[in-house]
């Protein structure tokens, strides 16, 4: 069995593959500050709820945006797993040509997103990840990341606001209000956000589109891409598991090289 493991500034996501099949799959709060004991713990009292054996698992894939998690992992798996992590990045990922002016810049999650959607849909397509960060991802027909944009994450937008604005209250943006035009405080701040941040895809879809040419595909991934797809109006696909694919496909590309 595989491990795959992708960890970003807010959750981190795990999941179990047997050969292609997603066997389970788990999105847990990101803890900079555990040991590798610590993880273990979590870990396996997932694997126990899913009478998943880890001693089972021939191999870990790890993309990780947070350094210090990055040794916490690396001694989890060589302590409890008995092997060493492979680690994604761009110096290491041959399944996607990186045109970025530097490569290195480029974070794991963001390419592990573009070499798993690439593979499913095989053509020009933007990535859309709501993420801490909501990111932006251009891949061409030929499956070269070209680049992409960065903006903060709604969840960011949200908690600066009740941060810096005294009066207005923290709110959850699980769901959408009836209507742009809110009645009291919370509900404007709602569609202020999930709105907003509608027109903003949009938006940059559109100019990333007139930049790239022809008409890519649209694909969103991350914890609150089914809410977006609902309000947006250029997302066409969503895929929840898209990360962890792309962990799994570059795990077998770089088993294939090693033949």
């Amino acid at each position: 069995m595989l491990f795959v493991i992708d960890v970003g500034n807010t959750n981190t996501v795990m999941g179990v593959y047997r050969g292609a099949t997603l066997v389970q799959s788990w999105r847990v709060r990101t803890e900079r500050n555990a040991t590798e004991d610590e993880f273990n713990v979590l870990a396996s009292n997932l694997f126990a709820m899913h009478a998943i054996d880890p001693g089972g698992f021939s191999k870990t894939v790890i993309s990780c945006v947070v350094p210090p998690m990055m040794t916490i992992l690396d001694d989890f798996c060589r302590k409890y797993l008995g092997h060493a992590p492979q680690w994604v990045d761009a110096r290491n990922c041959a399944a996607m040509p990186i045109l970025y002016d530097n490569p290195a810049e480029v974070g794991a999650d963001r390419i592990v997103n573009a070499v798993g959607a690439y593979d499913k849909y095989r053509s020009s397509m933007i990535i859309i990840d709501f993420g801490t960060a909501t990111t932006f991802d251009a891949i061409s027909d030929q499956g070269e990341y070209m680049g992409g944009a960065i903006s903060p994450g709604i969840q960011i937008a949200s908690e600066a606001l009740f941060q810096k604005a005294s009066k207005l209250p923290r709110v959850d943006i699980l769901k959408a209000p009836e209507q742009v035009v809110g009645k009291d405080t919370i509900t404007s701040i709602k569609a202020g956000l999930i709105f907003g941040y509608a027109g903003l895809v949009d938006g940059m879809v559109r100019r990333m589109a007139s930049e790239m040419g022809g008409t890519p595909k649209v694909i969103a991934t991350g914890g609150l891409a089914p809410l977006m797809k609902d309000v947006a109006e250029t997302i066409e696909f969503v895929e929840s598991a898209l990360t962890l694919e792309g962990l799994r496909i570059i795990s077998e590309s770089s088993d294939a090289q090693a033949l």
